[in-house]
C-alpha cells in the first residue's frame, strides 16, 4: 500500500471528499490539517501554492476535483463507459458553478455589496440553479449522476455543509430533501462512516 499524506486546512469545504474516498478504498492516509498560521510556511512546496494537496509516496499532486476523480477511477467510483463518465463531469462542474456563484458573495470584501449579491442572488439565481440540482439528483435515485454511487456523490457530501454556509441557508436539506438523501448514500458506508465518527468537528 502507497504512503499518502493529504494536505488541507482544519475544515471540510474542498477536502473531505478526499478525505472520504480515501476512506472508502481503504487507504490509510496521514490527514494533516494545515492551521492558516502555517500555510505560509507549507505554500511554496504545493505545486500551485493552494490546497488541497494528495502527495503518493513522495510526490505531491493538486487541485480538488482532479484528486477526486483520480480516486474514484481507483475506487471504481466511475461510470461503465465514456458516456457515463461525461455525465459524472458534467454534473460536478454544474455543482462546482453553483459553489463559485456563492463563494464570490461569501468571499466579497465590501460589505454593502455583499448584502445586495446575496439578496439578488437569493432571489433570483439561488432557486433556479438548486432547483436544477434537485431535479438532477431525483432523476438519478439520490446520486449525482448516472443513478448510482460514484465520486461524484462524494464531492457533494464533502462541500454540502460548506455550501450551506455559503449561501446562508442552514436548512437546505430541509427545502431540498434530496440532497440529504446524496449525503448519506455516501455516509452510508462502513468505512466512511468510521472515518467521519473520528474526524475533528467542523462546521463547514
Amino acid at each position: 500500500m502507497p504512503n499518502v499524506v493529504f494536505y488541507y486546512f482544519p475544515v471540510k469545504a474542498l477536502g473531505e471528499a478526499v478525505r472520504m474516498l480515501l476512506a472508502y478504498g481503504g487507504q490509510e492516509f496521514e490527514d494533516n490539517r494545515v492551521p492558516m498560521e502555517k500555510w505560509p510556511e507549507f505554500k511554496p512546496s504545493t505545486p500551485f501554492g493552494q490546497m488541497p494537496v494528495l502527495e503518493i509516496d513522495g510526490k505531491k499532486y493538486a487541485q480538488s476535483m482532479a484528486i477526486a476523480r483520480y480516486l474514484g477511477r481507483k475506487y471504481g467510483l466511475v461510470g461503465k463507459d465514456i458516456e457515463e463518465d461525461f455525465e459524472i463531469d458534467q454534473n460536478v462542474e454544474f455543482l462546482n458553478d453553483i459553489r463559485a456563484k456563492a463563494a464570490s458573495v461569501h468571499y466579497e470584501a465590501d460589505v454593502v455589496l455583499k448584502e445586495k449579491k446575496h439578496a439578488d442572488f437569493a432571489a433570483n439565481l439561488y432557486p433556479t440553479l438548486l432547483s436544477k440540482l434537485d431535479e438532477i439528483i431525483k432523476k438519478n435515485n439520490g446520486h449525482l449522476a448516472v443513478g448510482k454511487l460514484t465520486w461524484a456523490d462524494f464531492v457533494f457530501a464533502g462541500l454540502f455543509d460548506y455550501l450551506k454556509m455559503m449561501l446562508q441557508t442552514p436548512d437546505l436539506e430541509q427545502k431540498y430533501p434530496s440532497f440529504k438523501q446524496v449525503v448519506d448514500n455516501v455516509l452510508s458506508n462502513p468505512k466512511v462512516k468510521a472515518y467521519v465518527a473520528k474526524a475533528p468537528e467542523t462546521t463547514f
